[in-house]
């Protein structure tokens, strides 16, 4: 190559380099702008924004985060710094104890395609959760607004019986046989309006008196010893499983052992004898993580236009029953962050699913327990 091929390729080189500069110089200004727009966008976010690099540590808080966590939020370890965080019964929401109350929270993390650092964002939904508290209470005043007059009738036909068998009480011609039946009869009828009305107050009050941490297989197992005696007085075949294994869930333990006891106590006042109730209780991981309690029977089934209607208020196929029970349990089920799902074909029985969510931090151990 001679010298006038050589000062080309040197020309070439340097003007590739300036136009390599000039990119460069030109990339560093975006990348300025972008990272200013970005630093006034997460400043103005009303929801916290916190970036953890892979061992846990804040690396960049904006303004509404460190609100809620302190100033001195970036550079600390997330899990020291969200220690005061109490989980609650929806998945995914917090509640934090601030100088003005408590506020809750709704938390969710996405990680970074790169993988090396994740991004939190926090809401505050406090005033969405009062207003959802409000609306679930309205919803159920109407309710109780349209059952006025159903409750007049429930009220009045064993009221009347009652009366009617005290009023009997004051023959004088009465033996005390026949005093002692009819006295019976009319305890009968008043404490099944002693339970109608605890079945329409519970209803009325919809949320959970108190949660607590409680072993599933242990409700199970309670549940198991409570109706196993019935379903063997009816001639049928009662089996319970649990594979549950150490898993606990956090909520109402006597209003789910009480949801739970309406169904069994459905299913075996819906199977004649010689036929079979189950209960099994099943975890569930990934996404979804949850616990379904299946309430199983091979009783004479539900027609398709009675499905829906059972979870209505005061609707029952019973004639002993107050039509409160299953718009209980699903009231119940619903107050957990979870639901009640029927299937059932006529004649083949019918299958009960209570569904709840499982808190952050809970996990599933899978060694279960069985009993028949």
């Amino acid at each position: 190559m001679d010298a006038a091929q050589l000062a080309e390729a040197f020309a070439l080189f340097s003007r590739a380099s300036e136009e390599l500069s000039t990119a460069y110089n030109a990339l560093q200004g975006q990348v300025v702008q972008l990272t200013e727009r970005l630093t006034v966008l997460m400043g103005a976010l009303p929801a916290g924004v916190v970036v953890l690099d892979r061992a846990g540590v804040a690396v960049q808080v904006n303004r509404a985060a460190e609100t809620l966590f302190g100033t001195g939020l970036a550079g600390r370890v997330w899990r020291e710094a969200s220690q005061d965080l109490q989980a609650t019964e929806t998945p995914g929401e917090m509640t934090l104890e601030l100088a003005d109350g408590a506020r809750r929270l709704a938390v969710s993390e996405t990680a970074l395609e790169s993988g090396d650092e994740r991004i939190l964002l926090i809401h505050d939904v406090t005033e969405t959760h009062r207003m959802r508290l409000t609306a679930e209470r309205n919803e159920r005043l109407a309710a109780m607004g349209e059952m006025v007059a159903g409750l007049a009738h429930q009220l009045r036909t064993p009221l009347a019986a009652a009366l009617l068998y005290t009023g009997n009480l004051r023959q004088p011609e009465l033996g005390p046989a026949e005093r002692a039946k009819v006295a019976d009869r009319a305890i009968e009828r008043l404490r099944y309006l002693e339970r109608l009305i605890r079945d329409m107050l519970l209803f009325a009050r919809g949320d959970s008196l108190g949660r607590q941490y409680f072993g599933v297989c242990d409700l199970a197992a309670e549940l198991t010893h409570t109706l196993e005696p019935l379903a063997r007085a009816r001639q049928l075949e009662f089996h319970s499983r649990c594979d549950c294994g150490e898993l606990e869930l956090y909520g109402d333990r006597k209003a789910l052992g009480g949801a739970l006891t309406n169904l069994l106590e459905n299913a075996i006042q819906a199977t004649e004898a010689g036929g079979t109730v189950s209960c099994e209780v099943v975890p569930e991981s990934g996404v979804h993580a949850g616990v379904r309690f299946i309430v199983r029977d091979s009783g004479r089934g539900i027609a398709p236009e009675l499905q829906e209607r059972l979870f209505e208020p005061f609707f029952t196929t019973r004639a002993e029953g107050t039509g409160l029970g299953l718009a209980i349990a699903r009231g119940v089920a619903r107050g957990h962050g979870g639901d009640i799902v029927l299937e059932s074909v006529p004649g083949q029985g019918s299958t009960f699913t209570l569904s709840l969510p499982l808190l952050r931090g809970e996990t599933a151990i899978s060694s279960g327990t069985e009993a028949s």
